[in-house]
């Protein structure tokens, strides 16, 4: 990368910074308003969507343009999607179990705290896991076989991401099923289809960066989102949720892969 390249990959990270700040403290007024933190959650997939956008906008004349077009496109049909299906699926609902419970230990101003610990934190997170994109924009190295890996590898996440999502949605308004465990279609397989897909993404999106040998750098932005799924916010608490709210969760979990997509293994003794 020359030095205007630096110079303006600087820019970006300040532009794209400033961005997912001011959307998340529209978000936070929402929340304010309507009284329920969990609109963020809609607002995380929004969040990289933007900063792609932007990213694209600062890098003109800089980087290839197929992997900036590429990696603006990917990111945004994702961000877009999940945003859509987490705003879907919360209409109408109260505030999530998780934010309630965490805001139940604020030390003051429940508001400020949330600020604090909600909003401002994920956008700090969205910023630094979105590096790859940011960086990958003022790669001047055409897309080759690396990249259309990472686009494989995307489209594999998304697939597994969006099916997940829509297959527990229909299993979901099976009134049949209230109170039963959804253990079909990619859910056999992996206990988090959606957040099996979620790491595939990241990982695709950083291969499409992947330009030169110092883009490998990158590379800590996908690992700390697998991080997150596996061992952060995600995997953990929704199986102790669902350790403790449904008593054939057990079992699920103890034929099912946790994360990576396997063969369901046997059903253990006295289970089904």
């Amino acid at each position: 990368m020359s030095g205007g390249g630096l110079g303006a990959f600087a820019v970006t990270l300040l532009v794209s910074a400033a961005a997912v700040l001011a959307l998340m403290m529209v978000t936070f007024a929402i929340a304010l308003a309507v009284g329920r933190n969990s609109v963020v959650d809609t607002a995380w997939g929004l969040g990289f969507a933007l900063v792609a956008v932007v990213s694209l906008a600062t890098s003109a004349g800089h980087g290839d343009l197929g992997r900036r077009l590429l990696l603006t496109l990917a990111t945004v049909a994702w961000g877009v999607r999940l945003a859509a299906h987490i705003g879907w699926r919360s209409r109408g609902a109260g505030e999530d179990p998780r934010y309630a419970a965490m805001l139940a230990k604020a030390p003051g101003s429940r508001a400020a705290y949330a600020l604090r610990k909600v909003f401002l934190t994920q956008a700090a997170v969205i910023w630094l896991i979105s590096v790859p994109v940011q960086a990958g924009m003022f790669e001047r190295a055409r897309l080759g076989p690396v990249a259309v890996a990472g686009g494989l590898i995307w489209l594999c996440g998304l697939i597994f991401e969006a099916g997940g999502d829509w297959q527990l949605a229909r299993f979901k308004a099976d009134p049949a099923n209230r109170g039963k465990i959804m253990d079909s279609g990619l859910w056999r397989y992996t206990r988090h289809p959606n957040y099996f897909g979620d790491a595939c993404v990241w990982w695709g999106l950083f291969l499409i960066s992947l330009g030169s040998w110092w883009g490998l750098l990158a590379a800590a932005s996908p690992a700390a989102m697998t991080f997150l799924l596996t061992r952060g916010s995600g995997k953990p608490i929704t199986e102790a949720h669902m350790m403790a709210s449904r008593p054939g969760y057990a079992r699920y979990a103890a034929r099912t892969s946790g994360f990576f997509p396997l063969p369901p293994r046997a059903a253990p003794r006295g289970g089904t």
